[in-house]
């Protein structure tokens, strides 16, 4: 058996590929190996002699299965976090989604004309603390 160095590196120019995705039919090495420019590795590839494997597949079942359990609520205890609680949760984000609510629940009362503008401001300026 002879070295196809030289017919699998053409190839897989010819192919578009990378040389690991080159497959050469080892039962014809021998007709192979007397290819010896682009045109004669073309006629092989027609030819069905030489063919370019299919990408392999990287499948993500594994973490698409992980990412459910870390929904329900695994795989998240105190050994699998690496930023601090602020890092995780910024206590800023915290309060500011509370004056949020807070605020938009004053202005929905003063709209229903629940509460009167003077008692919303004084409510809206409490609110912050």
């Amino acid at each position: 058996m002879s070295s196809l160095k030289f017919q699998k590196r053409l190839a897989a120019d010819v192919l578009g590929c990378g040389k690991r995705k080159v497959w050469i039919d080892p039962n014809e090495t021998s007709e192979i190996s007397l290819a010896n420019s682009r045109k004669d590795i073309k006629k092989l590839i027609d030819g069905m002699l030489i063919m370019k494997l299919p990408p392999i597949m990287h499948s993500r079942a594994r973490a698409r299965r992980r990412m459910v359990a870390k929904r329900k609520g695994r795989h998240t205890g105190k050994g699998k976090r690496r930023g601090t609680r602020n890092a995780r949760m910024p206590v800023k984000k915290l309060w500011m989604d509370r004056q949020r609510v807070l605020r938009r629940l004053l202005r929905k009362y003063r709209a229903a004309d629940k509460i009167d503008r003077h008692f919303y401001h004084d409510c809206y300026v409490k609110s912050k603390g």
